[in-house]
């Protein structure tokens, strides 16, 4: 099993806003967002539920990022290393 160089800070995230050009921020995952509890779920059972039907087979991991200037955001799938 591979693991997600964002959640684990292996790198950090350099992408500009499409909208105003300021730096993008990692939210971090986005299935975090949705339940309060994910963070103590494993991270294979999140990807079978998360909604996006590649993660799992793909080994990505769903991150929302955003521009704290004009509130632009999105979701990016992070390749796991």
């Amino acid at each position: 099993m591979s693991e997600c160089p964002l959640c684990n800070a292996f790198n950090h995230l350099e992408q500009y806003c499409p909208k105003c050009t300021n730096p993008l921020e990692d939210a971090g995952k986005e299935s975090d967002f949705f339940d309060p509890y994910a963070h103590y779920n494993d991270l294979n059972t999140i990807k079978m539920g998360d909604g996006y039907p590649d993660t799992y087979k793909d080994d990505t991991c769903p991150h929302l990022i955003m521009c704290n200037n004009c509130g632009y955001d999105e979701v990016k799938f992070v390749q796991g290393i």
